[in-house]
């Protein structure tokens, strides 16, 4: 049985809004609740893009040079902030490159609001596909480099409501 989680219909409307930006995600893209050391739970949403098409083909079937060969994550995550030292509360969205063997890079922040439109969303994957936002590191705790154009965007229009659904899981959470 699948249970419906907050951010559904979030990442429901930000991967339509993709698809109709021609970036139509594949289908190695979901939604869950997590959770830290077998304490702290969080929501998060993995959508993987396939810019390139080569998503799946063999390492050596690929050109040099191809741009995001083995695809893109965009990834969104809502925390409690109980954690310690963890994550701030709220939202966040973030992007990161696949590897060959399946793994990610470090992740790098998507500088857009936690609860973006989704249409900052296509904007702001637009830009880090054609490099105008490039991935950061361990090294610089995520910052994304080459960017200083700010937050991209505007909050999606039931932000409110997604926030009081995201409070509303966390406290259950905590609570059992």
């Amino acid at each position: 049985m699948t249970r419906e989680l907050p951010q559904d219909g979030y990442i429901e409307a930000v991967s339509e809004a993709l698809t109709a930006a021609g970036l139509e995600p594949t289908d190695h893209s979901w939604t869950e609740d997590s959770e830290t050391r077998g304490v702290y739970c969080y929501l998060n949403a993995v959508i993987t893009l396939d810019p390139s098409g080569t998503v799946g083909d063999w390492p050596e079937d690929i050109p040099a040079g191809t741009p995001w060969p083995h695809g893109l994550l965009l990834l969104w995550e809502w925390h409690t902030g109980a954690e310690e030292g963890g994550p701030e509360k709220g939202p966040l969205w973030q992007f990161a490159e696949l590897k060959a063997d399946g793994s990610s890079e470090y992740p790098t922040d998507l500088p857009v609001y936690g609860y973006a439109s989704p249409a900052a969303v296509v904007q702001a994957a637009r830009k880090v596909i054609d490099r105008e936002i490039s991935p950061g590191s361990f090294y610089n705790l995520g910052q994304p480099h080459g960017w200083d154009g700010g937050i991209i965007g505007d909050s999606w229009e039931r932000a409110d409501e997604l926030d009081a659904a995201c409070e509303a899981w966390g406290a259950k959470e905590a609570s059992e």
